[in-house]
């Protein structure tokens, strides 16, 4: 039987211009990510690659409970994550990455949120019904004349106490070369799609902000966000470094460290 496997976008590969990267959610996983992304930026640019352009969404402002676990200093509390995280990343990096000191939304006219467009999408958020939004505003956007920046992968962390999982989509239909060796896929379904019911039955969790960081581990244990950081931008490093995956995501137990592919 031949192994199921995913070609990487060849306009990712190599690419003329940076890829632009919308990432959704600057907390617990969200921080942790945008430090990833900068070290893949540097490896790809490195590398001979164009590297990544990110824009940082996030409406939340930093408050006594983020320090420790997330990445926010004292002297930050009361300004918004997004501009921190951003203004961070570019005084260490060099790049000219942007902050939306807004949330990834329609608006009450049911209009796409300025800036939206982008290559990839990777989600960093609480709510089951952030997902969904992400979900149909990505749905709408797939769904415009194509363009340079269309959309390709939308990569969705989530996770309770002590466990999460990261799950990697394509935004429509992404061409595979011919292959003898491998049954190639070319699309992989929304985690709204697949996993819409589980998501729906788990919303009646406590979304409510803490007021300390002992309150706050009490929801999230200390390392599950930097664990599925790693992992999962390690999911996406691997489309670009090698130009195929064959899984696309995996299930974490941080509490009996253990961890399960999801192959395609």
């Amino acid at each position: 039987m031949k192994t199921k496997i995913h070609f990487t976008d060849s306009d990712l590969i190599n690419p003329t211009n940076p890829i632009l990267v919308n990432l959704i959610g600057a907390g617990g996983t969200g921080s942790k990510v945008l430090t990833s992304l900068m070290e893949m930026n540097h490896s790809l640019i490195e590398l001979g690659h164009a590297g990544l352009q990110i824009r940082l969404w996030d409406d939340d402002e930093i408050t006594n409970a983020n320090l420790g676990r997330q990445r926010f200093a004292e002297c930050e509390i009361g300004l918004y994550k997004s501009l921190a995280l951003i203004n961070r990343a570019n005084r260490f990096s060099g790049t000219n990455w942007k902050a939306e000191t807004v949330k990834f939304e329609k608006d009450c006219l049911d209009k796409l949120p300025e800036n939206a467009g982008a290559s990839i999408y990777i989600s960093c958020v609480d709510s089951v019904k952030s997902r969904f939004e992400i979900a149909d505003i990505l749905k709408m956007l797939n769904h415009r004349k194509a363009y340079s920046n269309r959309p390709r992968y939308w990569l969705d962390f989530g996770n309770s106490k002590h466990t999460g999982q990261v799950l990697l989509s394509t935004i429509g239909t992404i061409q595979q070369p011919n292959s003898e060796k491998y049954e190639t896929k070319g699309s992989l379904p929304f985690v709204t799609d697949e996993f819409g019911e589980l998501l729906k039955q788990s919303e009646e969790q406590d979304d409510t902000p803490s007021c300390s960081l002992a309150e706050a581990l009490e929801k999230q244990d200390l390392f599950i966000n930097s664990s599925l950081a790693q992992m999962g931008c390690s999911l996406l490093w691997n489309l670009f470094r090698y130009g195929m995956t064959e899984y696309r995501g995996f299930f974490l137990n941080l509490k009996n460290f253990q961890s399960q592919p999801i192959k395609l």
